[in-house]
């Protein structure tokens, strides 16, 4: 890893974060991308620096196909090159499937769907003959019917989907695509589904007894990233303490829907 250079969007905090953090640990130059909460973007920018590390910070939404564009454009001016791309950023509207309207819709399968493919399009052209490594970040949602989450579970479900047709389309780039998917992470996102009531006991219905963590999700990144993942292409590696290969009617009576 040492001295690669990685894009993460919506690493500011939470998931994105971690991942940065762990690349930059391995040696990685890092480029964070935030859209919101600069001051937290500006934290993670200075733990970075810290690890010895080249750190640049884009602000960009990459639910707007013109700003994924100037993003790209900065990091072509900036470097002229990447090596590591991770579709982390993620958004989304909570509503039962009867209260999503197309706006909702939209928003949602651009910023997490759509924003991989158009990332992965613009990045692939920074990564010839670099042996590039392209990562998404996926969730339990994308299989399992959860409440509220009809819009970001298809959303995900479309993104491993692009992630599959991008892993073979780029293995004559020489660039590997995998996803991650986890279930439920411990960051400020589940706090919202916690007090809503949507999620409960998440730790006792996890099978290891603990809830994942954004550097458990980070640890499986990193890998994909390395040389030593060279044979795995187009996969979704499942995050999850055991939490899907459970029997869903024990997880069910422990509160999780």
């Amino acid at each position: 890893m040492q001295g690669k250079l990685a894009l993460i969007t919506g690493s500011g905090r939470g998931i994105g974060k971690a991942i940065a953090l762990k690349l930059a640990s391995q040696g990685c130059d890092i480029i964070v991308n935030y859209f919101r909460r600069r001051e937290a973007a500006e934290q993670t920018v200075e733990e970075l620096k810290q690890l010895g590390v080249n750190v640049l910070l884009v602000k960009a939404n990459v639910g707007d196909s013109a700003k994924i564009a100037e993003m790209f454009d900065t990091v072509a001016s900036e470097f002229g090159y990447l090596d590591i791309f991770i579709s982390n950023a993620a958004s989304g509207v909570g509503r039962p499937i009867m209260d999503i309207d197309e706006k909702a819709w939209d928003w949602t399968l651009g910023i997490n769907a759509k924003a991989l493919l158009l990332c992965a399009q613009r990045a692939a052209g920074l990564m010839e003959g670099r042996k590039g490594k392209i990562v998404s970040i996926s969730s339990l949602g994308s299989q399992f019917v959860w409440p509220t989450y009809a819009a970001v579970g298809v959303s995900k479900a479309a993104l491993e989907a692009v992630t599959r047709y991008l892993a073979i389309e780029f293995v004559p780039k020489g660039i590997s695509v995998n996803a991650v998917s986890a279930s439920a992470v411990d960051t400020e996102a589940l706090k919202f589904y916690i007090r809503e009531g949507l999620v409960k006991d998440v730790k006792q219905t996890t099978p290891v007894g603990r809830m994942v963590t954004p550097e458990d999700v980070a640890n499986t990144v990193a890998f994909l990233c390395s040389e030593d993942a060279f044979m795995i292409r187009g996969q979704t590696i499942v995050v999850d303490g055991g939490t899907s290969v459970a029997p869903w009617s024990s997880v069910l009576e422990k509160g999780v829907a």
